[in-house]
């Protein structure tokens, strides 16, 4: 039996978001955990699903609705994270990174903004497999957009359910003030560990990784 838990989450370390705005947020988090326990404790038996197709299914339906509650439960835990109990003063290796490619903090900012205002669910910082580059990603909904083989390093929500009590329409001004509570320490670690993983494999290959992140 699946009994996956909420992860909790110190709201009090966050500045110029309401108690009330992140308590709802919180409950929409909590409720994908709950559905994602309750779609992974069906069983599978082969005669509810004679009617497998494409168009509309039992089957069908169980799989888009798996896939939402787990990114909805991952991006949520990713996103409380790297806004709660923060250094929120950009520094370290990541800080370092960023720079590098996006030639200053600002651009990176500037950029990440755009994205967060263009998209109807997500922005995500990630590290993607591929090139071992930073890519800011955007997704519209927790299962749209959704890049395999990439390493999230920050993660914004921008649905309206994320700011709407406190900001209104104004997205923008919800989103400078997600970017001032950002945790830094997180992204750091986050970007470590990556650094760790690839080092392993790359060590494991007898190989270097060309990408020029270590």
């Amino acid at each position: 039996m699946y009994n996956l838990k909420p992860e909790t989450f110190n709201f009090k370390s966050v500045k110029g978001i309401s108690m009330r705005q992140l308590d709802e947020h919180y409950k929409l988090y909590v409720g994908y955990v709950s559905k994602l326990n309750e779609i992974w404790n069906i069983p599978y038996l082969p005669s509810n699903y004679n009617d497998s197709n494409p168009t509309y299914s039992k089957m069908r339906s169980l799989k888009l609705g798996e896939t939402y509650a787990l990114n909805g439960t991952k991006l949520h835990n990713l996103y409380f994270q790297n806004m709660t109990n923060g250094n929120n003063t950009p520094y370290g290796p990541v800080l370092n990174a960023i720079t590098k490619q996006f030639s200053t903090l600002d651009n990176f900012i500037s950029y990440i903004t755009n994205v967060g205002l263009s998209m109807r669910g997500w922005a995500i910082l990630t590290i993607d497999s591929i090139d071992n580059k930073f890519h800011i990603i955007g997704s519209d909904l927790h299962d749209t957009g959704s890049v395999w083989l990439s390493y999230p390093i920050l993660v914004m929500d921008v649905y309206e359910h994320a700011y709407f009590m406190d900001f209104g329409t104004d997205r923008k001004k919800y989103i400078n003030t997600f970017i001032q509570n950002i945790n830094w320490a997180i992204l750091n670690q986050r970007f470590q560990k990556y650094i760790s993983l690839m080092k392993s494999m790359s060590m494991n290959r007898q190989n270097t990784c060309p990408f020029g992140f270590y």
